[in-house]
């Protein structure tokens, strides 16, 4: 796991944008997982700018996100479908047909579960997984003490998570209280993954994850056993982080990221 600490919110945003647009030119075909939430209406928009102004190409480029809600139709305004159409899709060229999201209206949820394993690795299995944090530390939908080698599946959200969503959601009446989501061990799948973490309220949860114990309590601890796991979070998010001296020092003198010193300033 490789920790890269910058100052601001936006700072930290741009530079998840670039290493995404940075594997899309590099692979046009890329498979991209993806996730939804505030901390990625930012990074979406700056996508979609890099394709206005970059002439950055979605147009060969799959993408599978990591959850839906059970019961919510995609035209849904507090649907996933409906948030990643808004989002990044409506503003990039992306063949709608290459973006899949589970099924949370099927008839039979866990045959439409296996479904979307059966299409991931058709797809070759996923390049670079994008993923935020929940306050209690779950990725996708995986609540506490789901199980580390977990597969896509149906998950009831405990009480914090449907308050955490619920001013996505109009409120906390309206959030279903269960979800599609990608398990642990299909987002570990990932060839790649990269974590957008910002602001204070996730800086306890975030140093749990990234140098506590693994842990189904805390499912973002599970990226630790990732060989290419990337976590990007601004200095409000790192602040319960042990190791910034040397994490910062990493960004600062590993030729890689010597292109992108102007976040420092």
């Amino acid at each position: 796991m490789e920790v890269i600490i910058l100052r601001t919110r936006e700072q930290a945003t741009v530079l998840t944008a670039r290493l995404i647009a940075r594997a899309l030119r590099q692979k046009p075909t890329l498979v991209l997982g993806l996730a939804t939430g505030r901390t990625m209406e930012r990074l979406y928009c700056l996508l979609g700018n890099m394709h206005r102004d970059e002439r950055l190409d979605f147009s060969l480029c799959r993408t599978f996100n990591l959850d839906e809600y059970i019961g919510l139709p995609p035209e849904s305004p507090y649907s996933y479908r409906y948030y990643m159409n808004e989002h990044l899709f409506k503003r990039v060229n992306i063949d709608l047909r290459n973006t899949h999201l589970p099924d949370g209206m099927a008839a039979d949820i866990d045959a439409a579960c296996r479904q979307y394993e059966t299409q991931i690795v058709e797809c070759g299995g996923i390049d670079i997984q994008l993923l935020g944090i929940g306050s209690d530390g779950h990725i996708g939908f995986n609540e506490p003490l789901s199980a580390l080698r977990s597969r896509t599946r149906q998950k009831a959200l405990t009480p914090d998570t449907i308050r955490q969503n619920a001013s996505l959601c109009g409120g906390e009446e309206n959030v279903p209280r269960r979800a599609v989501t990608m398990g642990v061990g299909t987002i570990l799948d990932a060839k790649r993954c990269l974590m957008l973490v910002t602001g204070s309220t996730k800086a306890h949860i975030l140093a749990k994850a990234v140098e506590g114990p693994i842990t189904s309590m805390v499912t973002a601890s599970a990226l630790q056993l990732h060989p290419s796991c990337r976590v990007i979070v601004d200095a409000e998010a790192a602040a319960f982080l042990q190791g910034r001296e040397y994490y910062n020092w990493i960004f600062r003198n590993e030729p890689e990221w010597s292109e992108h010193q102007d976040l420092t300033r």
